[in-house]
């Protein structure tokens, strides 16, 4: 039988060691090799660690090999505002988007000049003696704050360090070419150890695959591929085991070898036909997928 009070002065020297993990160089590996003996000790032991503690420890030591790329949100999802935007309507920006902080940009989005906070604008309120609201004429670019810039090949755990220093929230994903390439927020980053984490305007924005006549779906492009086959039962797979297909779009382009443009037709191994409805010049926006045509006998 094991000592309790054994199990129990390792689990305090173990967090502690946990706690420098984030920042430790040297002795990632072994504080790696550390995790994974507690987490087995606690599969065979189910008293030292309860399932909540092993999914954080084993989120934990995913984060450790995790990069910005991967908790990026894309560049066509990123919420921003021009810089000459009018104050009326940047309220209305932050009202559907449901965001407390939103980046600025000068004349397109690889041109980011910082990032506004809410609370800022809720800050230039003035209500007149007769109890009216006003809002002075203040230039939005006068409101920005910094925004941290990084690369996709960053590691997470490098920016979470970054935004602690900073005492930031938000930081725009860089490409090598200087273009804004994706978004990543603080949120994102804690979300990858402890899971999701939902607040009062989270809603369920999982994408639908829309039953059309003759069996056929129509879905956005960014609905993952599991998702499709969990609304439809149908497995789609890329042509390629080895290629990293996670959604319908990318599906879609790595069935064409390019970026497909409108109206485009193309037939996967198996026989469903991918019909590009929506793309722009950087992504498939909405595809109809078609199963194979049934073979008279």
């Amino acid at each position: 039988m094991s000592d309790p009070a054994s199990s129990s002065d390792r689990r305090p020297s173990l967090f502690r060691r946990l706690a420098r993990f984030l920042g430790a160089d040297d002795d990632t590996q072994a504080i790696r090799e550390s995790i994974e003996e507690v987490i087995e000790e606690s599969e065979r032991e189910n008293a030292q660690l309860s399932p909540q503690e092993r999914t954080m420890l084993t989120n934990l030591l995913r984060f450790g090999e995790t990069r910005v790329g991967d908790v990026m949100v894309p560049r066509g999802d990123i919420v921003a505002v021009e810089e000459n935007i009018s104050l009326g309507d940047l309220i209305t920006r932050f009202r559907e988007a449901q965001h407390s902080r939103i980046p600025v940009y000068r004349d397109t989005l690889d041109d980011p000049i910082g990032v506004i906070h809410v609370k800022d604008v809720l800050g230039l309120i003035e209500r007149a003696p007769d109890g009216t609201v006003r809002w002075p004429d203040v230039p939005i670019a006068s409101l920005k704050r910094d925004i941290d810039v990084v690369p996709p090949s960053m590691p997470a755990r490098d920016l979470l360090l970054l935004m602690q220093r900073s005492h930031s929230h938000l930081a725009l994903v860089i490409d090598e070419y200087g273009g804004t390439d994706g978004l990543v927020s603080i949120e994102d980053l804690v979300e990858e150890i402890v899971g999701d984490i939902d607040d009062e305007h989270d809603t369920d924005d999982t994408p639908r695959a829309k039953p059309l006549p003759g069996g056929a779906f129509e879905a956005e492009a960014r609905m993952s591929l599991e998702d499709f086959e969990e609304q439809t039962g149908i497995a789609l797979k890329a042509p390629d085991p080895d290629a990293e297909v996670d959604t319908l779009g990318g599906l879609a382009v790595a069935l064409m070898g390019r970026l497909p443009k409108r109206g485009e037709i193309v037939t996967d191994p198996s026989g469903f036909t991918f019909e590009i409805l929506e793309a722009d010049p950087r992504r498939v926006r909405r595809v109809k997928i078609k199963p194979p045509a049934k073979i008279e006998a």
